[in-house]
């Protein structure tokens, strides 16, 4: 009999563990402009590739709604099959631009260094640039919503 209750319990742990590792694969949240949100960034941060292959940053209150740049700093870098390319933002309006583009292609990996100010230690967000549409979400895959 107590071997019986072991074994529940050792399953019950091993499959509670299980399901806290499926929860961490989930995707993230997706921004109100079709780009990935940054977790754990404050204010909210959202990078968005636009057609022309630049960067844009808006950042977001708690409802998510668009605020204007503040101290926040961003830097990108890009691991492409060319080489590593950094691009440096500018500040246009309520949002942060980048100078330059990210390389042509996909499929490469993104590092987006976030700082709150200058002096603030950079938080780092690493995710696989894919622009291909997502089937079921119709988001690109780099900001992709879905569990798939």
């Amino acid at each position: 009999m107590k071997t019986r209750v072991t074994s529940i319990l050792v399953t019950t742990v091993l499959l509670a563990g299980l399901c806290a590792a499926g929860a961490a694969d989930k995707k993230h949240l997706g921004g109100p402009k079709g780009g990935r949100l940054l977790e754990k960034t404050e204010p909210k941060a959202e990078f968005y590739l636009e057609k022309d292959h630049t960067v844009t940053v808006t950042f977001y209150d708690a409802t998510l709604k668009p605020i204007a740049v503040g101290a926040q700093a961003v830097t990108v870098i890009a691991d492409a099959k060319g080489g590593k390319a950094t691009l440096e933002f500018e500040k246009k309006g309520d949002v942060l631009v980048s100078k330059t583009k990210l390389p042509e292609g996909d499929g490469y990996n993104v590092v987006v260094q976030f700082k709150q100010t200058s002096a603030a230690k950079p938080q780092n967000f690493r995710f696989k640039l894919e622009t291909n549409a997502c089937a079921t979400c119709k988001r690109a895959e780099y900001a992709c919503i879905c569990d798939e």
